[in-house]
């Protein structure tokens, strides 16, 4: 590609390392942005992710020429929006050339033989590529990886600036910094500049520390077995030796453990969170809890002067991965405020419910619908084998009907597979749906769908499946 004469405004394919060539658009660095030393490259901004990165010469393709080639070998859906946004902006910008040669201007001519320059060198805004009324689109988590494995090799083909999102906003004058309870437009967030501590790095507390390093949060974690710190502290995370020290050290301290009682004990035990806490220290508890449990937390935090929130997710491994969670929060609306940037970077949607407490009940009845649902999905199945269907043609009818649903099509298939590898653990949804249950009879209202499928899981937790999948209680029906 070294003949290829490329420049500012030029549509091009970048290549990142193993991933598929990406659509993307030569773009002006920010004044403070040096090049990387060594070969010749280009500083490209990707459409559909908004993320940008340094590229070589010899790793970027024109966009026209290579099309239809680079569509046939990605077939992904975020990979076909982002080449959607793409021929949008070619539509608003040939738009815009039109009526610019309407009016007689004759600079906008070009010869067939020069290359489109689409925008110039000062236009970046790019915020025509989405329409208000879409849903947005977040980021590809293996996208953001790739970024983010190169922040620390300045010689590298390519640079993140994922830490700079703030700068590259202002040089550029778009904006996509939202409240709370939306996904950022393009995937770009302004990270707060409070230093943000995380405690529990589990299935979900993984990928929920990995979008705020992705995003640019200044991040301090711990997790009781010291070694799942080790990848973060790589990706840039800092390590705090115990809970009491991080909530010392943080303005904001997040938690996100198993059960009530591992969340008690971080707070209360020994080198617990309780002793880091001064006046203006903010604690957000997002362990799926019991309402008790909550209040007693809200209480000894505020009697320290400090701030609470509780923010549980909805959610699966992989959505936190992706950073698609769905945030519920109650208590402190200052906090909720506050962790503004925090809740983009880790989820798609957040909601606000009132006082304390109110997050904890709606996300355990969300579980007992969810556990529910997963118990009679398995009890379809088995039933079918039972009375001599196809397991696959019951799960092809089933994803033709109104219950169709990614959630249905996964849980199943892996089923089918054999595959039980935790997306959410059972022992989890099982607690979920004891504690569910004794809400209920703490408000005298009957719980008989949720105590029936609550026996299936504990059959499947005798069976050994605790920490298996929640789908893996299917086997409490075959054994």
């Amino acid at each position: 590609m070294a003949t290829v004469h490329l420049r500012i405004g030029d549509l091009v394919w970048g290549k990142l390392g193993r991933y598929p060539p990406w659509p993307g658009k030569i773009v002006s660095p920010p004044k403070d942005l040096k090049k990387p030393r060594g070969k010749k490259c280009h500083f490209v901004k990707f459409f559909g992710t908004e993320d940008h990165a340094w590229i070589k010469v010899e790793q970027l393709k024109p966009y026209h020429p290579h099309k239809e080639e680079m569509i046939k070998i990605n077939k992904g859906k975020r990979f076909q929006q982002a080449v959607d946004a793409v021929e949008d902006f070619l539509k608003k910008a040939k738009g815009k050339e039109q009526n610019s040669d309407s009016k007689g201007d004759s600079k906008g001519k070009k010869t067939p033989n020069k290359p489109l320059k689409i925008l110039e060198e000062d236009d970046e805004d790019l915020s025509a590529l989405k329409d208000p009324s879409e849903k947005p689109v977040k980021d590809d988590p293996h996208f953001h990886h790739f970024l983010l494995s190169q922040s620390e090799k300045p010689a590298s083909s390519m640079e993140p600036i994922s830490k700079r999102l703030k700068i590259i906003e202002e040089d550029t004058g778009s904006t996509s910094i939202q409240a709370a309870d939306s996904t950022a437009i393009n995937g770009s967030i302004t990270p707060t500049d409070k230093r943000i501590g995380f405690l529990g790095l589990g299935l979900m507390g993984s990928g929920i520390v990995s979008n705020l390093l992705k995003m640019g949060h200044i991040v301090t974690v711990w997790n009781r077995t010291a070694e799942k710190c080790d990848l973060f502290i790589q990706e840039g995370a800092r390590l705090g030796r115990t809970p009491a020290e991080v909530a010392s050290m943080c303005d904001i301290t997040f938690s996100c453990v198993s059960d009530p009682k591992a969340a008690r004990d971080l707070v209360l035990g020994p080198s617990g969170v309780l002793q880091g806490i001064r006046p203006g220290k903010c604690y957000v508890e997002m362990s799926t809890v019991d309402p008790e449990t909550i209040t007693e937390l809200a209480q000894v935090i505020t009697s320290r002067g400090g701030r609470f929130l509780e923010a549980p997710v909805a959610g699966s491994q992989q959505l936190s991965n992706d950073g698609m969670l769905v945030i519920l929060a109650a208590g402190d609306r200052s906090v909720y405020e506050d962790c503004s940037s925090c809740f983009q970077a880790m989820g798609k949607t957040s909601f606000f419910l009132g006082e304390a407490g109110n997050a904890a009940r709606m996300m355990l009845i969300l579980n007992m619908v969810q556990g529910s649902f997963m118990a009679t999905i398995a009890e379809g199945l088995t039933l079918a084998q039972a009375t001599g269907q196809s397991q696959q043609t019951f799960l092809d009818i089933l994803c033709q009907g109104q219950m169709a649903s990614t959630f249905v099509d996964q849980k199943c298939q892996n089923i089918l597979q054999g595959n039980f590898k935790p997306d959410y653990y059972l022992k989890h949804i099982q607690k979920d749906l004891r504690l569910a249950i004794s809400m209920g009879d703490m408000a005298n209202h009957p719980t008989p769908m949720a105590a029936a499928a609550n026996e299936v899981y504990k059959r499947a937790k005798a069976l050994d499946q605790s920490d298996n999948d929640i789908s893996a209680v299917y086997r409490a029906y075959i054994h």
